[in-house]
C-alpha cells in the first residue's frame, strides 16, 4: 500500500489547501478588523511533537474560521465541506466546536519503517489545537467509528498515557491513525508509529524540535505579528529530495507570513554557521537608475555592484535553492529572463566576465512585456572608468559580430545603435526580375544621461525613456507603496508587476497555472511582488517578499 499518498489524499492535501486559502485571505479580513486578527502565539506549540531531524514544518498560528471575509467568496465553505465529505464528518458540527488557534504539518521522518527495500514512505504528522479536549475526543471516536462502519479495521491502544486509535484499512482506503494528546492537542498520522515517535519527542525534550539550536536561532528571527511559518531543515530537505548539493552553505530557513496595510509580508531567514558578507554595501534609498525605467515596466532588478555577484553568499543561496528546488541548473529566473539570456546567445558574450565585472556602482535592469512578441529589456548603470572601458569592449564584441557601430539622434539625445543590414526581396513585373532592398535591423543601443549609460533592445524602447522622463517607476504609486513595506537599508528590489507580467510568467513557468489554481483567491487579487534582501547578523540572510493586493 503507498500510504503516502493515502493519508495525503485524505488530510496532507486538504490541510496545505486549508493553509493556501486561510493565508489568501488574511487581506480581506485585515481590511476589516486589523486589531482581531492576531496569532494567539509567535511560535508553534506542536514543534515538540516534531522531530528535530524533520525536513519540513509549516504552522497556521490563526483559528480559519476568524477569516470571515471568505465566508464571502464561499472558498472556504467548499474546502471544509470537500475535505471531509469522503469520511461523512460535518465540520461545521464536529470540528469547529473545538479546533483552537494552530494547524501545523509537518513531515516528521524521511522513511517510517527505515526499510530501504520496500521503497521510502516519509512519515506525515497533522497537529490540530483544540480548546474543547472533550468534544475533540468524541470527534476522533465519530471519525474512526465511522471508518469501522466503512469496513477498516480499527486497533486501539495505549502508549504511554495516550489512547491510540488506527486502522489496518484495506487497499483501497486510507490509512489513518489519531489520538488526542493532553488538553491542547488532536494528532493525525499516517501510521501509528509515527505519534508513538511524537509521544515520545515530548517526553523526551532533547529529541524535538524546539531542542534545535537551528531552531532556536531561526525562531529568534521571527517578525512580531506571524501569522503562519514554515521551517526546512535545508540538509535534510536535498536528502528527502535525493540530491547531493555541490554547495551547503546554508543549514534551515524559516519563513513567516506578516500583514501589512498595504499587503502581506512573506519573510525569510536563511542560517549559517559560517560568517557571510553582503555582495555589496546596504542602500539607504532605491537606487537613481530607477528613474530611466519607465511605469509600464513588468519587471525591474536593481541595487548596485554586480561585479562580484557570482561568489556572493546570495548567489550560493540561489544555487544550492535551485539544486533542492530543481535537482538541475535550470530555475526560473533564467527562464523568466530568456530576452536576456537570447542576447547573451546571439552575441556570443559571457554576461559576469563581459558586463557585470565592470558594473560596481548603481544599476536597473527591467523588462517592459508585449503580449505578442519578446519582451523588451532596459540596463542602466552608473558611470564610472570602468564601465566606460566596459561600453568600448562590447563596441567591438558587436563588431566581431558583424554589427555595425551608428549614431542616432531622438529628442536631441546623442545614441549610438548596434545595427546589422539585411537584404529583402520580391519578384519584379518586369521580366520577372527581383528587386533587392536593404533593411537596417537594430539589435541594441546605448546613451548617456546624466551620470548614467543606458542600453536597449529597440528604439521603441528607448524613446519611451526618453519622452516620458516623469513618468518613472518610481513615481508608480504601486511601486511606492511596495517598496515601503521592505525594511531598510537592503539589497535592493525585485520588482515584478503581477497584472503586467502574468502571461510571460505563465509561457516561461507552466506550474505557475497549477498554483494559481491552488490560490485562486489570492492570485486573482495579486498586484505586484517585491523581493529584497536586509538584515546585518554575518551569520544569516534574512530577506522578503511582499505581495501588494488589489484591494490594498
Amino acid at each position: 500500500m503507498n500510504r503516502q499518498r493515502s493519508f495525503i489524499g485524505f488530510i496532507v492535501a486538504g490541510a496545505i489547501a486549508l493553509l493556501v486559502i486561510a493565508i489568501a485571505g488574511f487581506y480581506w479580513f485585515f481590511a476589516k478588523s486589523p486589531a482581531n486578527l492576531i496569532a494567539s502565539t509567535s511560535q508553534p506549540g506542536a514543534a515538540i511533537f516534531v522531530s528535530k531531524l524533520s525536513p519540513v514544518m509549516v504552522s497556521l498560528l490563526a483559528n480559519p474560521d476568524r477569516l470571515q471575509a471568505l465566508e464571502q467568496e464561499e472558498e472556504l465553505s467548499k474546502l471544509k465541506t470537500s475535505l471531509f465529505a469522503k469520511s461523512g464528518i460535518d465540520y461545521k458540527q464536529d470540528i469547529q466546536p473545538w479546533l483552537g488557534n494552530e494547524i501545523t504539518l509537518a513531515i516528521t521522518t524521511l522513511d517510517i519503517d527505515r526499510d530501504l527495500e520496500n521503497g521510502q514512505q516519509p512519515g506525515y504528522l497533522l497537529a490540530l489545537s483544540t480548546q474543547q479536549p472533550e468534544k475533540s475526543r468524541e470527534f476522533v471516536e465519530l471519525l474512526f467509528s465511522k471508518r469501522a462502519l466503512a469496513g477498516a479495521n480499527l486497533a486501539v491502544e495505549q502508549y504511554k498515557g495516550v489512547k491510540l486509535i488506527s486502522d489496518n484499512s484495506q487497499p483501497e482506503q486510507d490509512l489513518l491513525a489519531g489520538a488526542v494528546v493532553g488538553e491542547d492537542f488532536v494528532l493525525f498520522a499516517n501510521d501509528p508509529k509515527v505519534l508513538r515517535d511524537a509521544i515520545n519527542n515530548v517526553q523526551a525534550p532533547d529529541l524535538n524540535l524546539t531542542s534545535s539550536p537551528e531552531y532556536q536561532k531561526a525562531t529568534k528571527q521571527l517578525p512580531k505579528g506571524g501569522l503562519a511559518l514554515a521551517f526546512l531543515n535545508l540538509p535534510i530537505v536535498a536528502k528527502w529530495q535525493g540530491l547531493e548539493l555541490p554547495e551547503q552553505l546554508y543549514n534551515s530557513q524559516i519563513i513567516s507570513l506578516v500583514l501589512n496595510p498595504k499587503g502581506l509580508l512573506a519573510e525569510t531567514t536563511f542560517l549559517t554557521s559560517s560568517e557571510i558578507v553582503p555582495p555589496s554595501p546596504p542602500l539607504s534609498k532605491p537606487v537613481g537608475a530607477l528613474q530611466y525605467i519607465p511605469a509600464s515596466a513588468g519587471l525591474a532588478i536593481s541595487g548596485s555592484n554586480l561585479s562580484n555577484l557570482g561568489d556572493s553568499d546570495v548567489a550560493k543561496l540561489w544555487r544550492q535553492a535551485t539544486a533542492t528546488i530543481y535537482g538541475s541548473k535550470e530555475d526560473v529566473v533564467s527562464r523568466l529572463a530568456k530576452p536576456l539570456a537570447d542576447v547573451q546567445k546571439r552575441w556570443g558574450i559571457n554576461f559576469p566576465e563581459d558586463i557585470f565585472s565592470w558594473v560596481q556602482g548603481e544599476y536597473a535592469i527591467a523588462l517592459l512585456p508585449e503580449e505578442q512578441t519578446t519582451p523588451h529589456w532596459i540596463f542602466v548603470v552608473e558611470k564610472s572608468e570602468a564601465v566606460e572601458q566596459g561600453v568600448t569592449r562590447l563596441d567591438a564584441i558587436a563588431s566581431s559580430n558583424g554589427l555595425s557601430i551608428n549614431p542616432l539622434t531622438i529628442d536631441k539625445q546623442k545614441i549610438s545603435a548596434w545595427t546589422e543590414l539585411t537584404t529583402a526581396t520580391k519578384k519584379s513585373d518586369v521580366k520577372e526580375r527581383a528587386s533587392f532592398s536593404i533593411e537596417t535591423k537594430v539589435q541594441g543601443l546605448h546613451t548617456t544621461l546624466g551620470n548614467y549609460e543606458i542600453f536597449t533592445s529597440d528604439l521603441e524602447t528607448m524613446d519611451e525613456i526618453l519622452t516620458t522622463k516623469d513618468n518613472s517607476i518610481i513615481d508608480n504609486p504601486n511601486f511606492k507603496d511596495s517598496i515601503a513595506a521592505i525594511p531598510l537599508p537592503n539589497q535592493g528590489y525585485i520588482y515584478l508587476d503581477w497584472t503586467k507580467s502574468q502571461n510571460l510568467l505563465e509561457r516561461q513557468v507552466p506550474i505557475l497555472k497549477l498554483v494559481e489554481v491552488l490560490g485562486k483567491p489570492f492570485f486573482n487579487n495579486l498586484r505586484s511582488l517585491t523581493v529584497s534582501s536586509y538584515g546585518t547578523d554575518t551569520r544569516s540572510l534574512k530577506g522578503g517578499v511582499f505581495f501588494k493586493l488589489n484591494n490594498s
